[in-house]
């Protein structure tokens, strides 16, 4: 019962204190999350000038592509070995450790703030929306990018219908947010709204995975994540060979 007595909180960060799992993440999955940066940046209204907080920056795509754009960009993330990777690839941008649901500014600092695919890391995602809201000046915007939910999620959608399939979803894990809880629009919206943003927006962005190949995903997944590859770990040999055999 290890995992169960762990929080969630520090699941997640322990998990992607793994440098290997960042590495491997970057690998695989990076190809595929930049595809919405654009997208996003332009969500939050970001252009030159721009006072910009990118929350779970991981690698730093996010805050390199606002400053590319002329903005003044932060990036903050719970994990060390993510913001060594990032001020590595992007020395000349500022990368702090900070905890997304107790942000280290003060109130009304940023023009807006971001998060790519963070959201479901985070213990408590409508604290972070709070805090979000608490820093950003007067008139300025929040966008964040979620996966979509399974069915739509083609890559992840095949890898929690396999573990349904041959396994068991049901696994020693902490208990945290459901992976898919904002992929919603409403629950989205209405987080937003209870958050204290108005005219909240949701859209989607299609995103394509390219493999070369088929044990690209489960390799992906296994090694570049940490809940879902927990899940995979938790299963028995014989349920984790039928599952990349399904994939």
């Amino acid at each position: 019962m290890a995992h169960r007595e762990q929080s969630f909180q520090a699941f997640e960060q322990a998990g992607w204190e793994d440098e290997r799992v960042v590495a491997k993440y970057h690998e695989h999955l990076a190809s595929v999350t930049t595809q919405s940066v654009e997208v996003l940046l332009d969500a939050a209204a970001v252009r030159d000038g721009s006072y910009v907080l990118d929350v779970a920056t991981g690698a730093g795509y996010i805050a390199a592509a606002a400053a590319q754009r002329g903005a003044n960009a932060i990036g903050i993330d719970f994990s060390s070995a993510q913001v060594r990777m990032a001020r590595a690839r992007y020395p000349n941008i500022r990368f702090d450790q900070a905890d997304a649901e107790a942000l280290p500014f003060d109130p009304e600092t940023f023009d807006a703030v971001v998060n790519g695919f963070g959201m479901c890391h985070l213990s408590n995602p409508d604290g972070a929306l709070r805090e979000a809201f608490r820093v950003l000046k007067r008139g300025g915007h929040v966008a964040f990018t979620v996966w979509d939910t399974p069915e739509h999620t083609v890559g992840l959608g095949a890898v929690y219908a396999a573990i349904r399939t041959h396994g068991s979803l049901e696994v020693d894990l902490p208990t945290g947010p459901h992976f898919f809880l904002f992929s919603e629009a409403e629950y989205s919206c209405a987080a937003l709204t209870n958050a204290g943003f108005v005219s909240p927006s949701y859209r989607q962005v299609p995103q394509i995975w390219r493999i070369i190949d088929p044990d690209q995903v489960f390799e992906a997944i296994s090694e570049g994540t940490v809940r879902a590859a927990a899940t995979l770990r938790a299963q028995s040999p014989s349920a984790q060979e039928a599952i990349q055999t399904a994939l």
